[in-house]
């Protein structure tokens, strides 16, 4: 966490709100998030930048400057970009790692309880190199039945590990790759390479579906996950299997197992529905 439909809403609510925005001031209160720039020269080449469009790559939200560097944030656990306009409480900025004042009197924060997270500065030919070692993104139409079977074909690691590989596929994590293969009625445990060419088609249009839905929920909040804006996604009300072991499936009534056996993530799945 935050996953695809989380790093989307943050992104495209960063980019409705700052766009445009001048960058005049920069505070790194906590040096330890930030990769591949000291905070000195984090500061120096952000100062009077202007920021032409905030967007998603897999799990990552970047910043492109109108000095053709970009701000790539990496959110993971506990890591949120947030923008105080004056409203946000005291208590939601105790965790800021660092600070850009914008010309319009607002300011964005970096905020990460637990530090996980991470704040890179890279110059366009870098990000290129960084983000071509990143997977397919599952919304691109690119993303076709046969490209994913082609994936999952080339391995026999169970199925769900492969969806969550960024190198193969970007973006998904935990708990849509739970969500995709339920609705898909796919084990998660199952070899990638058994994964049929129909079967896939399916799993296909179970990860665009739940992708897409959580997306225009605001993403999913069990604990951390704040937007930009500071409030909650409303996902976790429509979750199927992911944080509902032991209860009944949503499909089929039978008990949920829940289960770290597979991947060593929490994987939550119905015995009788997904084969």
């Amino acid at each position: 966490m935050p996953e695809l439909p989380e790093t989307e809403t943050i992104a495209r609510d960063l980019d409705g709100a700052i766009r445009g925005r001048q960058i005049k001031k920069v505070s790194v209160r906590k040096a330890d998030v930030l990769r591949e720039v000291s905070a000195r020269t984090f500061a120096k080449r952000l100062r009077d930048a202007r920021i032409l469009r905030s967007w998603r790559r897999a799990k990552l939200v970047v910043l492109d400057l109108d000095t053709g560097d970009r701000i790539v944030v990496q959110p993971r656990f506990t890591g949120a970009l947030l923008i105080d306009d004056g409203h946000l409480k005291p208590s939601e900025l105790n965790y800021s790692t660092l600070k850009l004042d914008l010309d319009d009197g607002r300011a964005l924060h970096y905020a990460d309880v637990r530090r996980l997270g991470t704040v890179a500065l890279m110059n366009s030919p870098r990000f290129e190199e960084y983000s071509g070692k990143l997977g397919i993104e599952p919304l691109d139409r690119a993303f076709t039945a046969a490209h994913l079977s082609a994936v999952l074909r080339a391995t026999s690691q169970p199925v769900k590990k492969v969806l969550m590989e960024q190198r193969k596929i970007a973006g998904i994590g935990n708990i849509y790759a739970n969500e995709a293969l339920w609705r898909a009625r796919i084990d998660p445990s199952r070899p990638a390479a058994s994964v049929t060419l129909e079967e896939a088609d399916v799993l296909r249009g179970s990860i665009i579906g739940v992708l897409r839905e959580a997306i225009e929920a605001r993403g999913t909040s069990f604990r951390d996950y704040r937007d930009a804006r500071g409030e909650r996604g409303g996902f976790v009300e429509k979750l199927d299997v992911y944080g509902r072991g032991g209860l009944a499936c949503h499909r089929c009534g039978s008990k949920l197992v829940a289960t770290h056996a597979i991947d060593g993530r929490a994987t939550v799945m119905c015995v009788r529905c997904q084969h």
